[in-house]
Order: structure tokens, then C-alpha cells, then sequence
């Protein structure tokens, strides 16, 4: 009986985004574990994620099942007291400290280089491409690639900052194609040891490091993807080793997702499998941390970009998954692809954003001349 009520309960929230239990619809849901009513309405979003990867459900298309979801706001129908606790812990501790900064290269960029290998570009580039004119993922990173060179109008000879700067893929393309010198730094081992050696014979240094620890004069810096580690807790502190950093005449590009809302904590799917510490900025958050220390040059946003990138990732990593699922095991490959397609979906729904956003110290003479 419990189980019932239950099931009554989640197809009733359901029905709000027209989904079924056993329903036809690729985005309907197949129950295979009648647990799993009690685990969603106690558990919330952990508790969906951890019970598709125990093949307690599953759904044709879960990136359509979450484009429901969210565009009909359901995530906002349930409310858990894990919620309390997460916002506590978050105002409490800095998630994203020093001594913290490493955790999330060991968690998810270290988890090997084949799965991303088989799953990205030829370049290895781990963040949205740019689709204009593009019809696939190599295009769709070179295109992105190239538009944040031109952004920051590159010149031969010009020393530039990578913050994160994943396997060394945009760092090479900038020294290849602009004729640029290159420091990139990761908290992540292997991507050090394999952007090494992408980019040996290329003006290109590597180093595993903490962005806190940065020193030096740069004429431009690049950061692609790597502020959604920092934490609400750290922004002005990162804006702050940018300007630092970054000589006067100057300008930096950050390039990063964004929520509609300002948060200070993540989904605790995400957090406790694919990044831990991660924590989406807003806009506000953005603006409120550069205030006094640059001026806002350019915002530009194509957030749809981001689900099309995410389909092909997945694309290639399940035609790929028979020549690496003996490193990986079944459990990762649901949880991977539960990754992939409920954030294509949160893209498709617009509740996530992508922004390239160019700052200068002091404002560009004449005025910044917008790319897109």
C-alpha cells in the first residue's frame, strides 16, 4: 500500500511535464524497482541519479525526460531537508578552499584520459562549442577556439594565461595559430602530463596550480570552464588574481556556464559524482565581483550551444563505450551518460547558461569592438 500512495504521488508530479510511467513516449519512465517512488520523494535529486545508476529505472531518452523536468519546474515542487543541511555546510565551510583545490582533478579529470579521448573533439577541448556554421564537434571547437583569440585579439609575441586549461588543447591552438606564448595550469595530474606533451616543441608551459598562487604579468588570460569550481566564496578572489595578473593594457575572457539564480550550492547528484565543490555563478554574482576591478567590455550567451556539444559527447562516448568498458564497468557507463543527457536537457530547458564575458582593467580606448 505505502508503495502506491507513493507511485500516486511521482506520477501525479509527473503528469505536470507529461510524463508516464510506462508510457510509450521516449521520455516516459520504465520502473523496474518499486523502491524507488519512497527513495525519490526522501532523496530528491541524488536519489534519481544514484537509482538509475542501480538499474532501478530507465527512459529512452533522458535528455528529453529532463527537458520535461525542468521546463515544467518540477525540481522546484520538492522540497527535502538534506536542501537545509547543504545550504548550511556551504555558508559554514569554503567548499572550494586551498587545500581543497586539487579534489575535484582527482575526482573527475583523473579518472583517465581514454574516456575522454573517445568522448571529445580531436583537441581534447572539455567545455561548449560554438555551432555557428559549425556541423561537427571538431568544427564546433575550432570555431570556439577561434573566437576567443580573436576576442582577445591575440598578436605574435604576446605572453597569455590559460586558467584552467583542461589538456593543453586551446593553449597549443593559441601558440599554433596566433604565434602566442602559453601558460596553462590545471589541478589536475594527468591533464599536466598529457598536455606536456601535446604541446612540446610549442612556446607552452604546463604547471599543476592553484589559480591563488598565480604570479606574473600577461597580456591577455584566458579561462574556459574552469570558474564553475571556484565557489561563491572565492569569485572577488579570483577576479582579484586576474587583475593581479593581467597587465593594464590588457583583457581577459571568461568563459563559463551560468544559472539563472544565484546559488551557493550545487545539485548533490553532481556534487557527489561528477564535481565535487562545483557551484554555478549567476550573472549578479559575475557583476558584483568585477565591480571596481574591470570593465565590462562584452557579454556574450549561447547556452543552446551547450546542448548540442553534450549530445555529440554523448554520442561518442556510447559508440565508443564497447572498446572502454572494461576500464569504466557498467555502473560508470549509466552514470556517465545520466551526466551528459540531464545536462543537455538542463541546457535545452534554458535553465543553464554559457557566457563569454571580456573584461579590461581600465576600459579599451575607443571602445571594444563585439565579436560573435
Amino acid at each position: 500500500m505505502p508503495h502506491t500512495n507513493f507511485r500516486n504521488e511521482i506520477e501525479q508530479l509527473l503528469s505536470f511535464a507529461d510524463i508516464e510511467i510506462g508510457g510509450d513516449n521516449p521520455w516516459d519512465l520504465q520502473i523496474h524497482n518499486d523502491k524507488f517512488y519512497a527513495r525519490l520523494l526522501a532523496e530528491g535529486s541524488l536519489g534519481l541519479g544514484e537509482s538509475f545508476m542501480d538499474g532501478w529505472w530507465d527512459c529512452d531518452r533522458l535528455d528529453k525526460f529532463f527537458h520535461r523536468v525542468l521546463q515544467a519546474e518540477l525540481d522546484t515542487k520538492v522540497k527535502l531537508r538534506t536542501v537545509l543541511f547543504d545550504i548550511l555546510k556551504s555558508k559554514l565551510i569554503n567548499l572550494q578552499k586551498p587545500s581543497r583545490a586539487f579534489h575535484v582533478g582527482r575526482r573527475h579529470y583523473d579518472i583517465g584520459n581514454n574516456v575522454y579521448q573517445h568522448m571529445l573533439d580531436k583537441r581534447l577541448i572539455y567545455s561548449c562549442g560554438y555551432w555557428k556554421n559549425a556541423s561537427t564537434l571538431d568544427e564546433a571547437q575550432e570555431n570556439k577556439l577561434n573566437l576567443v583569440c580573436r576576442k582577445l585579439d591575440l598578436h605574435p609575441g604576446m605572453r597569455v594565461l590559460d586558467i584552467g586549461c583542461g589538456w593543453g588543447g586551446a593553449a597549443k591552438f593559441a601558440a599554433e595559430k596566433y604565434k602566442v606564448e602559453v601558460v596553462g595550469i590545471t589541478v589536475s595530474e594527468k591533464q599536466v602530463q598529457f598536455g606536456k606533451e601535446l604541446c612540446r616543441g610549442f612556446p607552452v608551459e604546463i604547471r599543476l596550480q592553484d589559480y591563488r598562487s598565480l604570479k606574473g604579468a600577461f597580456d591577455r588570460i584566458l579561462s574556459i570552464g574552469m570558474f564553475e569550481h571556484v565557489g561563491y566564496k572565492n569569485y572577488i578572489t579570483f577576479l582579484r588574481v586576474v587583475n593581479r595578473c593581467l597587465k593594464d593594457d590588457g583583457l581577459f575572457l571568461l568563459h563559463t556556464i551560468g544559472s539563472n539564480h544565484s546559488v551557493i550550492r550545487t545539485d548533490p547528484w553532481i556534487d557527489r559524482y561528477i564535481f565535487p565543490n562545483s557551484m554555478l555563478p549567476s550573472a549578479k554574482q559575475i557583476c558584483s565581483g568585477i565591480e571596481g576591478l574591470f570593465v565590462l567590455e562584452d557579454w556574450h550567451s549561447f547556452g543552446a550551444d551547450y546542448d548540442t556539444t553534450l549530445m555529440h559527447w554523448f554520442r561518442n562516448f556510447d559508440k565508443s563505450w564497447d572498446v572502454i568498458k572494461k576500464e569504466y564497468g557498467e555502473r560508470f557507463y549509466r552514470m556517465w551518460k545520466y551526466y551528459l543527457l540531464s545536462c543537455a536537457g538542463s541546457f535545452r530547458a534554458r535553465k543553464n547558461q554559457l557566457w563569454q564575458i571580456v573584461l579590461s582593467p581600465n576600459g579599451v580606448p575607443g571602445g571594444y569592438k563585439a565579436l560573435i
